[in-house]
């Protein structure tokens, strides 16, 4: 009977203090303050969150043999955008794949794209400040990163996003103009060049970037040409043209894209590095590198499309000082992507695919001779998906 009464009064203890647990629980979590002020939540609307993904499992061959096959993230890029106000819009993006050292010049981490503000002045101009984009035109760098598996050589080894201001003015309806003022590059001229002797880094490494958007045939076809000149060093430029053109039809694309580039330093940097340093150790100077490109969508079925992207590049060295020089051309580079590509769902933008990235370089005799480069061929296959998956 004792024992009775004594796990009876543990028992009642025990419900009491639960009670009391229960309430003091259901209370603490009532008091708690939302990491967003109940004021503040419905400006979240106006924002998305967005993680640009790119996951494939990849082959890769050298040669024709095959090297290693992997699982990998090939695209990483978690963004957020939107409006704080009517007039002030925001865009930060950060690329997972990328270093995340801070560069010397803009004191940013590497791996951020964007981190900019952009004002809207008045219904046809905005202005952006922060770290953007170069808006040099071109089809090809107007895509999202997500959608590309292999960039042309001009693009792949620049500098495409960088900290600066720009003007974008819609002028009409069918065309539109910006006008950038931005650092001509993240790291400092010694970092890059490597105190090559007789050029002198510049008081005001900057660059300017004038781009013309265009519309015709009811917005079939679209323009995104534009004019770059970058200040590499005191009486040094890099200048860059972008011309890119883009026919959209019901379901086919077509996008050609030509891109120049002639540069008093190897800011592209691909001569330089074959060349060794016991013929010239420093970035070689008067290159010209150009470049066509194109891509070619087509949508043949609800759920499935096919695509194709293929590039010439050029590089030349235009430079006189190896007096074993016999011609300007240095090689060309060949690359081809076909792809096969599956829509599941109609709601979700996302897309499976299977694709084949070929690359082929060929160089000249003199290169052959003087630095003794070899033609190779590289080539993988991959087969994955892609998505700008909005979190919110």
């Amino acid at each position: 009977m004792r024992n009775k009464l004594i796990i009876n009064g543990i028992i009642i203890l025990l419900i009491v203090f639960a009670g009391r647990a229960q309430n003091r629980q259901s209370e603490t979590t009532t008091t708690y303050r939302s990491l967003i002020p109940t004021s503040k939540q419905s400006l979240l609307k106006n924002v998305d969150m967005i993680a640009n993904t790119q996951i494939a499992f990849r082959s890769d061959f050298y040669e024709g043999e095959h090297v290693e096959s992997k699982f990998r993230v090939e695209q990483f890029r978690l963004e957020i955008k939107g409006f704080v106000h009517k007039k002030i819009y925001f865009r930060f993006r950060h690329r997972y794949t990328s270093s995340f050292e801070p560069q010397s010049i803009d004191k940013i981490i590497k791996g951020v794209d964007f981190a900019y503000v952009t004002f809207t002045l008045s219904d046809k101009v905005q202005l952006t400040i922060g770290k953007t984009y170069a808006d040099w035109g071109g089809i090809e760098f107007d895509l999202n990163p997500i959608y590309v598996f292999e960039y042309s050589d001009i693009i792949e080894q620049a500098d495409n996003f960088l900290t600066g201001a720009g003007v974008y003015w819609q002028a009409t309806e069918k065309n539109g103009f910006s006008f950038q003022i931005l650092n001509s590059r993240t790291q400092s001229f010694e970092e890059l060049y490597q105190g090559l002797p007789g050029v002198e880094g510049s008081d005001i490494p900057l660059a300017a970037v004038v781009n013309w958007r265009g519309k015709f045939w009811d917005g079939k076809f679209s323009t995104l040409w534009s004019y770059s000149l970058f200040n590499e060093a005191k009486d040094t430029f890099k200048n860059y043209i972008a011309l890119g053109n883009q026919l959209t039809l019901d379901k086919l694309a077509i996008a050609y894209d030509f891109k120049w580039s002639k540069e008093d330093l190897d800011r592209t940097g691909i001569i330089s590095r074959d060349v060794p340093d016991d013929i010239y150790p420093y970035a070689l100077q008067n290159t010209l590198y150009y470049s066509h490109w194109t891509k070619i969508d087509y949508r043949f079925a609800e759920k499935w499309g096919l695509s194709f992207s293929g590039f010439i590049d050029t590089a030349k060295w235009l430079s006189d000082i190896d007096p074993q020089k016999t011609t300007d051309d240095w090689r060309k580079g060949y690359g081809f992507v076909p792809s096969l590509e599956f829509y599941p769902w109609k709601d979700v933008n996302l897309k499976f695919f299977a694709t084949y990235v070929g690359r082929s370089y060929k160089y000249s005799d003199y290169a052959k001779s003087r630095v003794g480069a070899q033609d190779y061929n590289t080539s993988r296959f991959m087969i994955g998906f892609i998505s700008p998956l909005h979190i919110f």
